[in-house]
């Protein structure tokens, strides 16, 4: 279900039950990578009493940013693969790999083994968001895209949540071994449910010459084939005609037609991801250098990852009606403007405000732009799209705790931690002007100039 995916539908209606489908089973997977990525957070403090281990706080922050070395590699890899090789196939493949390798987390007997578990697991890790980003893509209408996107990435923040949570329970009762135990539950519940349930990319079967077996998923769901291929027309080799339909997906990425959209995506995520980690990873501690108990420190990253899910569901009604570009220009600035006020002395109610905020515009941004850059490429690069995209905005995400660490270190007054997170906002907020038209775009525009106006489609905005 592409640009006129509802045409390619026997029934018209925007969320039919294969797009429930594919958002329930990506959005769980989704929550699990969630709760995979945050869990480390949680059990540092045990883990640096572990007997025999003698584990140092530089040594702790080092076996973090494994996982994060791994997502890099993961993100990158498998989703060019998944444009080979199938989303489906690999979205299964990610899940059961980066649950066993939790799993095993919580038999390292040494910090070096819990390390390579941890690089292991950011390989499946790292495929989970460009593999699930594709197919819930495809499978939704173009008037709720945003939306999906939205209710697909909020499972991150609420992962986190669940982790935090857990940890408060779980931790003080079983030990720290305990949450990565609870992290193969993903291993036993989702992948039978999605190796019975989820289905393959319509498009990918059919550039891979398996008609019959697009035909049987296009009849499961009540999908007419005729008007789905008629859908996705840039995805057919020489329909589109542009010089990256017969490139490789990676090599059209930087082909004449894209490299200035794929360039300025790449830095808008490192941008987004930089402030989300920074958030993260150091919100707690500025909050408590700038005078607040741990207690309340804490729940102003409670309210940063609530503040992100509510915040971009509701934003995500008016993206599909706006476009991406105005609501991620203004989503970049928010956060920008949310962090200027937490450098400042303002009451306390006012500071979670804006906390909440800052969840909204770095969280929120991240699922808008991943959104458009679904919508910006072809289907047939569109996981290679999302892998590129998460894949270098890791930079961000592994840049930003040591920055704002080294900013710590150095015994700057607190609001320098703030106003570091505040210029990524404004830089991204120029760069999202800078995002060309797709070439498919630009052909009927100039068709419109030659034989009259033509309305663009919702997703090109």
């Amino acid at each position: 279900m592409h640009e006129n995916s509802h045409r390619g539908s026997r029934s018209n209606a925007t969320w039919p039950p294969v797009t429930l489908l594919v958002l329930a089973i990506c959005g769980i997977t989704v929550i699990s990578d969630g709760y995979d990525v945050v869990i480390y957070g949680a059990v540092i403090p045990s883990l640096l009493h572990e007997p025999g281990w003698g584990l140092s706080p530089a040594g702790a922050g080092l076996i973090g940013s494994f996982a994060l070395v791994g997502m890099l590699i993961g993100a990158t890899t498998v989703g060019t693969l998944t444009d080979r090789l199938g989303r489906r196939k690999m979205l299964i493949c990610c899940l059961a790999w980066f649950s066993v390798m939790t799993g095993l987390c919580a038999t390292a007997t040494s910090p070096e083994v819990f390390g390579l578990f941890r690089f292991l697991a950011g390989l499946g890790l790292g495929g989970v968001l460009p593999t699930a980003s594709a197919l819930s893509g495809e499978y939704s209408h173009p008037k709720s895209r945003n939306l999906v996107f939205a209710i697909l990435f909020s499972g991150f923040p609420v992962g986190g949540i669940i982790a935090a949570l857990t940890g408060i329970f779980v931790i003080p009762r079983f030990g720290w071994q305990a949450m990565f135990l609870l992290g193969l539950l993903p291993l036993l519940l989702v992948v039978p449910l999605a190796f019975k349930l989820l289905p393959e990319s319509i498009s990918f079967l059919q550039a891979q010459g398996r008609h019959a077996e697009a035909a049987r998923t296009a009849d499961r769901w009540n999908i007419t084939l005729d008007d789905e291929r008629k859908a996705v027309p840039a995805s057919e080799p020489g329909q589109s005609g542009t010089e990256s339909d017969s490139m490789s997906p990676v090599r059209a990425l930087f082909s004449r037609s894209y490299v200035v959209a794929t360039l300025c995506f790449l830095l808008m995520t490192c941008l987004c991801l930089f402030m989300i980690y920074g958030f993260n990873t150091w919100l707690p501690e500025i909050m408590r250098r700038a005078g607040y108990s741990a207690g309340s420190s804490l729940g102003f990253l409670l309210v940063f990852n609530l503040g992100a899910v509510v915040g971009t569901l509701v934003i995500s009604l008016a993206a599909d009606r706006l476009g991406s570009k105005p609501i991620i220009t203004t989503t970049f600035l928010v956060s920008s403007v949310a962090v200027i006020l937490l450098s400042l002395r303002l009451p306390t109610t006012v500071l979670y405000a804006a906390v909440a905020l800052g969840g909204v515009g770095a969280m929120g941004t991240q699922t808008f732009v991943l959104a458009y850059v679904s919508k910006h490429y072809p289907v047939r690069m569109g996981a290679t799209a999302l892998g590129w995209t998460l894949g270098f905005g890791r930079l961000g995400s592994m840049l930003a705790p040591p920055l704002l660490g080294l900013i710590i270190g150095a015994g700057l007054a607190f609001q320098w931690n703030f106003y570091a997170l505040a210029v990524p906002g404004i830089i991204g907020a120029l760069l999202i002007g800078l995002v060309p038209r797709t070439p498919e775009a630009e052909a009927r525009a100039g068709h419109a100039g030659e034989g009259g106006a033509v309305r663009p489609l919702a997703e090109q905005t």
